[in-house]
């Protein structure tokens, strides 16, 4: 990072974040003195403890903070923190304080930067993408906005030259970012709270397609547009690039890529069409790179996904359970339609947690036809993140309940979500949402393991 060298100390405000603690792990890995500052334990603060940084959970000045000097310490923070002590006090100190995405895009600049951008599919696509550098011993680092399960972290350095990163389209962050190679995978609506309208955010893909330059590769999904000269990529459909005949076969979905006349057979363990979809733009992609097909068929097969990107458990009860991040009602239609493709028949038990109570108000009605399909639901209380409840009268769990057709529906507590879920019939059951409904998630494991062993398979 451009001027990085004078600085030997890098303060993170959040740094719980998927996204912070990547950059956290970067300036570690790269011999920097890191502390941080977030509201709450977790798993991830937990392993970044574990990994040797310096983590408090109180908003305020201790030694440690009053000892660091403006010269030689960066702050990073990013903007879904309210305001909060230790951010007022290095601002008023003169310590430069900077947004994550700032940062970030600073990195960006001084390597070939592959910048994976859309509402859906970027962490899948950007985690495919790293892992398939990985096995073609391509010297990059990755920034991920999920924790892949083939490195167990959502950062890996493997040297300086390539940089992989999840481009984050909340607050525009990507516009900050310098991509030589760029994918996008959608443009569907999302963060009406900072765009406003459909077409705003539109035009923010737009502006971020703009950024690559015309001598390199931007890959967009086919059917959308971008208003530049760009290469297409889609799944039973032809385009620049396409993949198709997709079926499963001894556990296994197979699926053929299509590269011009020449058609390369590929087979992984990941499911669904959306997975296909970004299992394309990445071959595509790194073939266009210059990495042969071999070494990508090796990296597809051995590719073993995201934690809480259709995380799957079987059974030998013969009980399935779904684990999923999905917050959006298309990310909803595509984990749902994925179930009822690989388990016909089979009664599902879904619990979810609403992200945002912005996001609710503005999706109410493609929530409700997606909460529908399944066959009893448990919908939990709206997860705020950054919001408040009084700023959005009437938006509630139970405003959005009565709009769902399913007949078996109940809303409940996260604190009781997990006796009501062992209440429940099922054949297959799945959580979803991307507050912290995974808190319910090895209590669950657990006990439907029980005395046995499960068969845990990553998708």
């Amino acid at each position: 990072m451009e001027n990085s060298g004078k600085y030997q100390n890098f303060y993170f405000v959040g740094i719980g974040g998927i996204g912070m603690s990547a950059l956290a792990r970067y300036f570690h890995a790269s011999g920097k003195n890191v502390l941080g500052y977030d509201k709450t334990v977790t798993k991830l603060t937990e392993a970044l403890v574990s990994e040797g940084i310096d983590i408090v959970f109180e908003d305020t000045i201790n030694p440690k903070i009053a000892a660091l000097k403006p010269e030689e310490t960066l702050v990073i923070y990013t903007p879904a923190i309210k305001q909060l002590h230790i951010l007022d006090y290095f601002t008023e100190q003169g310590f430069e304080v900077m947004k994550r995405a700032k940062v970030l895009g600073l990195i960006t600049r001084n390597t070939e930067c592959i910048a994976i951008a859309g509402t859906h599919g970027k962490t899948t696509t950007s985690s495919l993408v790293a892992h398939l550098c990985h096995v073609a011993q391509l010297p990059f680092s990755c920034f991920l906005g999920g924790i892949a399960e083939n490195f167990k972290s959502n950062f890996l350095f493997n040297g300086s030259d390539i940089s992989v990163v999840e481009a984050d389209e909340y607050d525009r962050s990507f516009l900050n970012l310098s991509p030589d190679w760029a994918v996008i995978t959608s443009t569907d609506a999302d963060h009406l709270d900072i765009y406003g309208d459909p077409a705003t955010i539109q035009k923010g893909f737009q502006d971020f397609a703009d950024l690559v330059p015309e001598d390199r590769q931007l890959f967009v999904r086919k059917g959308i547009e971008v208003g530049r000269k760009c290469v297409t990529y889609a799944v039973n459909e032809k385009a620049d690039y396409y993949s198709d005949h997709l079926r499963v076969e001894d556990g296994m979905m197979h699926f053929d890529f299509h590269n011009g006349d020449e058609v390369i057979p590929f087979s992984w363990h990941t499911p669904g069409i959306h997975n296909v979809e970004n299992a394309t733009a990445s071959i595509a992609l790194l073939h266009r790179h210059g990495v042969d097909f071999e070494t990508l068929q090796k990296g597809i097969a051995g590719f073993q996904g995201i934690k809480r990107r259709y995380t799957i458990h079987s059974f030998e009860s013969g009980k399935v359970y779904i684990d999923d991040y999905a917050h959006h009602p298309t990310e909803l239609d595509a984990v749902i339609g994925s179930i009822r493709t690989f388990y016909p028949g089979k009664k599902l038990v879904v619990a979810f947690q609403p992200h945002l109570f912005s996001r609710t108000r503005d999706f109410a009605a493609g929530f409700a036809r997606s909460l529908s399909a399944a066959d009893e639901l448990i919908l939990l209380d709206i997860y705020p993140a950054r919001e408040l409840q009084e700023n959005y009268p009437g938006i509630t769990s139970d405003w959005l309940l009565n709009q769902i057709e399913t007949g078996k529906k109940e809303v409940s507590s996260l604190g009781d979500a997990f006796s009501r879920i062992r209440e429940k019939d099922f054949d297959v059951l799945l959580t979803v949402g991307a507050g912290n409904i995974d808190t319910l998630y090895d209590g669950i494991v657990d006990w439907l393991s029980g005395e046995m062993i499960s068969m845990n398979e990553q998708a």
